[in-house]
C-alpha cells in the first residue's frame, strides 16, 4: 500500500471530521524522525501535536510498556488498582507547582481532565459559572468547546454548548491588548454577566496553545491569583500542552511563581500513550464525593508505566535544559529569516522549546497572512517536514520538537524549512 492507497480507503472508512492534514501514512519512527510506507522520511517538527517531548519510541518508554503488558493491560483502577498509578500520582503530585498538600486523579485525554477541574471547581465551591478566555482551547467535548474561545474548527456547528461560561480577552502585546485591559475585562464581566460570588473557576493556559503562542505574561498570572483569592475563585492552570519540559520548565506556572488551585496534565505525560491527570490542591480535589470521579481507562497500567519512564528520561537526560538549547537554536535561526523578510514574519517567539514564527502581510499585524501559512503547511511533506500551524487566524507556524533532537537534525530539518519558505514567498 503506498500512502495515495491508504489515503482513498481514510477517507472512505473515517468520517470527515476527523480529518488528516498530511496525506502522509506512517510506517515508522524514532526519536524525531519518521518514516513513511513508501519509505520516504520526515523531519517531525509536531511530535503529535507536543506528545512525543521524549522522541518517537524512547527505548526506555518501550521497555516499560512492554514489561507492563507482560503482567497484565487493565483492570481499571478504580475497581483493582495498583502500584504503578499510585507512584505516579505521588510523582505528578510533587513536580506540580507550589508547596501546597497536593492530590491526583487520572482520566484519559485532556479534555477530560479538563472537564473534571470543573466537576471540582464547582464541587468545591458549590457555584456555577467558569471564565476562560478568547483564543483558548481546552478540548473537544462539548463543556469544553464552550470554554474554548475559538469557533472554526472546534465549535463551529456543533452548538448549543451548556451555560454560566463567559470569555474575556487574552492579552497580546503585539496586537495591542494588554494586560490591563485583559484584567479589565474580567472585572467588567463581575459587573455585567455575572456576579463574582457565582464564578467557580478561572481557566487559563499559560501560553495558548492553538490560539498562537502567546506566553501569558507573569503580573497577568499573578494578577488573576489575586482575583481568585479575593473572591474566592479557584484558578485552574490549564498545562496541557505547555507540560513536561516543553517550555523550559516541568510546567510553564513555573515561570510566575503562581501556585494554581488545579492544573490538568496530558499529551507529553507518557511518550504517545492516552493518560492525563487533574493535580490540585488535596482540600479542593477532596470536594466530590466517591465515585464522582473516574472513568473506565483513566490511569491505564500500560500508559501509567509509559509516564513513569518519561519522568526517569527527563530527569536522566537533562531535558529541561535541553528544551531551553534548543528553543534557542530554533528562535536563532527563525529569526535570521525574520530579518530577510520583515514584511511577512511579525514576530518570532519561544518559551523553552514551544516556539512559533507569525505570519503577516505587508508588515501589518492586522493582516494575518493565513494564506501563506497554508502553502507553508500543504507543501511541508515535500521538503520531508511535519509542521503544525496554530492561532486566532491560522497564521502562525509552531515547532515542536522532540527534547531529544540533536542539534544535526534541527538544523538539518530548519534549513529544509528556510528554503521551504523562501521558494513559496
Amino acid at each position: 500500500m503506498n500512502n495515495a492507497e491508504l489515503q482513498a480507503r481514510k477517507v472512505k472508512a473515517i468520517a470527515r471530521g476527523q480529518g488528516n492534514m498530511y496525506p502522509v501514512y506512517v510506517d515508522r519512527a524514532k526519536n524525531a524522525e519518521i518514516w513513511d510506507v513508501e519509505g520516504n522520511r520526515y523531519i517531525d517538527f509536531g511530535t503529535g501535536i507536543a506528545v512525543c517531548n521524549t522522541g518517537h519510541s524512547h527505548p526506555k518508554v518501550v521497555a516499560a510498556v512492554k514489561d507492563q503488558i507482560d503482567k497484565f493491560s487493565h483492570t481499571c483502577v478504580m475497581v483493582n488498582p495498583y502500584e504503578v498509578a499510585v507512584e505516579l500520582a505521588e510523582k505528578l503530585t510533587e513536580i506540580a507547582p507550589g508547596n501546597s498538600e497536593k492530590k491526583a486523579i487520572f482520566v484519559s485525554t485532556g479534555a477530560e481532565a479538563v472537564e473534571n477541574c470543573v466537576k471540582i471547581a464547582r464541587a468545591h465551591t458549590g457555584r456555577r459559572g467558569v471564565i476562560a478566555f478568547n483564543g483558548g482551547f481546552h478540548g473537544r467535548t462539548n463543556l469544553t468547546m464552550a470554554l474554548t474561545g475559538k469557533i472554526t474548527p472546534y465549535k463551529n456547528l456543533f452548538g448549543p454548548f451548556p451555560g454560566d461560561i463567559f470569555h474575556a480577552p487574552f492579552p497580546i502585546d503585539c496586537h495591542g491588548i494588554s494586560v490591563e485591559q485583559s484584567l479589565k475585562a474580567v472585572e467588567n464581566l463581575f459587573k455585567v454577566d455575572i456576579a463574582p460570588t457565582d464564578v467557580a473557576a478561572i481557566i487559563v493556559e499559560p501560553i495558548q496553545g492553538e490560539g498562537g503562542f502567546y506566553q501569558a505574561p507573569a503580573e497577568f498570572l499573578q494578577a488573576l491569583r489575586k482575583i481568585c483569592d479575593e473572591h474566592g475563585i479557584v484558578l485552574i492552570a490549564d498545562e496541557i500542552q505547555t507540560g513536561f519540559g516543553r517550555t523550559g520548565k516541568m510546567f510553564n506556572f513555573e515561570y510566575s511563581s503562581v501556585e494554581p488551585d488545579l492544573m490538568t496534565m496530558a499529551k507529553g505525560i507518557a511518550g504517545g500513550f492516552p493518560i492525563a491527570a487533574v493535580v490540585g490542591k488535596s482540600e479542593i480535589m477532596d470536594a466530590p464525593l466517591p465515585g464522582g470521579l473516574g472513568g473506565t481507562y483513566g490511569g491505564s497500567p500500560v500508559a501509567c508505566s509509559a509516564a513513569l519512564a518519561v519522568l526517569e528520561i527527563i530527569e536522566e537526560e537533562n531535558l529541561i535544559d535541553r528544551s531551553n538549547q534548543i528553543g534557542a537554536l530554533f528562535n536563532e535561526r527563525l529569526t535570521m529569516l525574520q530579518k530577510q523578510y520583515p514584511q511577512l514574519i511579525l514576530e518570532v517567539r519561544n518559551t523553552g522549546s514551544m516556539i512559533a514564527m507569525e505570519l503577516i502581510e505587508n508588515g501589518d499585524a492586522d493582516q494575518p497572512n493565513t494564506k501563506l501559512t497554508q502553502a507553508i503547511i500543504a507543501n511541508a511533506a515535500k521538503y520531508g517536514l511535519v509542521l503544525l500551524a496554530c492561532g486566532f487566524y491560522g497564521n502562525v507556524i509552531r515547532f515542536l520538537p522532540a527534547l531529544t533532537i540533536s542539534d544535526e537534525l534541527a538544523n538539518e530539518g530548519l534549513n529544509d524549512f528556510t528554503r521551504l519558505f523562501s521558494e513559496l514567498v
